[in-house]
């Protein structure tokens, strides 16, 4: 299959692309330990209306803020189990280079009780890029530990796709790809089925029993396991985007909770975090200045990729009628979407023609 492209003449103007650093505190020392945590639990004394407690003034303003943002959005209703992670504005932490055998990075957090901050050891998952500029950060506790998520932004020059790279979201395989280059498919996120039926499972019986507390602790766990696997896989998909020179186009899925094709289908669609999954691959692949597209999804997973026509989807099984063929069901889904969009104009302004099979 060729894909044929003519490019505007026109430059884009570069694109502002957003990203999650996480970091890990290292080593505390008792002095700077109780400082943190005196400023942490004060902090989530002071949401819950304890006025008095002592707080650094920039904490106690981001405080106020997000109490007015919560009275906005959830008419200030505050969970009495939860903590809330304490939200650094750039103009009052600074994060820098300070090469020691322990770790190149390193924080100043402001906290009550110390001019001008206490000076911490961070590990990041990944490297700062040069030229990135720090947003806000956040500060949260988990048990012992203590981690700073730091966004991070630049201008990032957007490419001319070359290809498409079709992405169907499902519930056999949570991403299935085909590229315009190369129409092999490749199936990703397979095991989320076993691991939130495993939790599924879990929950019933935790419910049966009325372990509420337990039901709300292995919901955390869900979230992180499952987030592990999309962050997996959408890195995975802006990785061979970004190989292939293409721009990702994903089938929208507005209206899909609506089927109504069984109870139990209806159950696990409902429950299946496609909407994360879009959001970590666009954030992802704006890094890398990957146009990210969306394209109706309707009668993709119904209609025969080679003729045209509605078939039968039995399982994970496309069966057509009309000329025969059986395909991998998210297989046809992922080439109708790639057939669908061949024809408009990408993001970046490159014009994709249809499709020639030779």
């Amino acid at each position: 299959m060729r894909l044929n492209i003519l490019h505007t003449i026109e430059d884009r103007p570069p694109v502002i692309a957003k990203k999650t650093v996480k970091a890990k505190i290292l080593e505390l020392r008792e002095g700077k330990r109780l400082l943190l945590e005196q400023e942490y639990l004060s902090f989530q004394r002071y949401l819950r209306g304890h006025k008095s407690a002592e707080l650094c003034s920039a904490t106690k303003q981001q405080a106020d803020r997000f109490l007015n943002r919560l009275r906005r959005q959830n008419c200030g209703r505050l969970d009495p189990d939860k903590e809330y992670p304490i939200i650094l504005r750039n103009d009052v932490y600074d994060l820098h280079r300070e090469e020691t055998k322990l770790t190149p990075y390193w924080m100043r957090i402001p906290v009550a009780g110390k001019r001008g901050g206490i000076n911490v050891p961070i590990a990041t998952s990944s490297p700062i890029p040069e030229g990135a500029r720090t947003r806000e950060a956040k500060l949260i506790r988990r048990g012992s530990d203590w981690y700073v998520y730091v966004t991070v932004e630049k201008e990032i020059e957007e490419r001319r796709p070359q290809s498409i790279l079709a992405v169907d979201m499902g519930i056999r395989n949570i991403a299935t790809t085909i590229n315009s280059n190369d129409i092999r498919p490749k199936f990703y996120g397979k095991e989320l089925r076993k691991v939130r039926s495993h939790f599924y499972k879990l929950r019933k019986e935790l419910q049966r029993k009325g372990a509420y507390g337990a039901i709300k602790k292995i919901s955390n766990r869900e979230r992180r396991a499952t987030d592990s696997i999309l962050h997996t896989v959408s890195r995975r998909i802006v990785n061979e985007a970004y190989r292939n020179n293409s721009a990702i186009v994903i089938g929208d899925l507005k209206g899909i909770r609506t089927n109504r094709s069984g109870r139990t289908f209806n159950r696990k669609l409902n429950s299946f975090p496609f909407y994360r999954l879009y959001q970590f691959i666009k954030y992802k692949a704006e890094w890398f200045g990957v146009p990210v597209l969306k394209i109706s999804e309707a009668y993709t997973s119904q209609t025969c990729h080679n003729c045209g026509e509605r078939g039968l989807r039995v399982g994970g099984l496309f069966k057509c009628n009309s000329c025969g063929h059986e395909y991998n069901a998210d297989y046809n889904g992922a080439y109708n979407i790639m057939q669908r969009r061949a024809g408009h104009i990408s993001a970046s302004g490159a014009a994709l023609v249809q499709p020639v099979t030779r």
